[in-house]
């Protein structure tokens, strides 16, 4: 009988390395980690190793940009009103709201 085959298994992290998200989204690195340290876009350190993001943040960074550009907003307003656009969301996604319109008194 021959030894067992040895199996290795390569371990890739989840998200996108810091320099290829700033890339994707024409931001300068440090601008990234400074919308994370604001709590305006979720990066995950794992260990020492640098932030990675999940792809579906680039929406978000997509959302701010148009924001500051569009409305003129400072980074805290922008917070408050990604936090509302996120609320609308949920409840237009509730199906229980959906039944019911509010139509105004005539």
């Amino acid at each position: 009988m021959s030894a067992p085959t040895p199996r290795y298994v390569i371990v890739r992290r989840a998200g996108l390395r810091l320099d290829e998200f700033s890339r994707r989204c024409d931001l300068h690195p440090n601008m990234v980690r400074r919308l994370v340290a604001l709590g305006l876009l979720d990066g995950v350190r794992e260990g020492t190793e640098e932030l990675r993001f999940e792809p579906s943040t680039l929406a978000v960074v997509a959302r701010i940009q148009r924001l500051r550009a569009g409305l003129g907003l400072n980074y805290a307003a922008i917070g408050v009103v990604l936090d509302l656009l996120d609320r609308i969301e949920e409840l237009e996604a509730d199906p229980r709201r959906r039944t019911s319109r509010w139509t105004p008194a005539r």
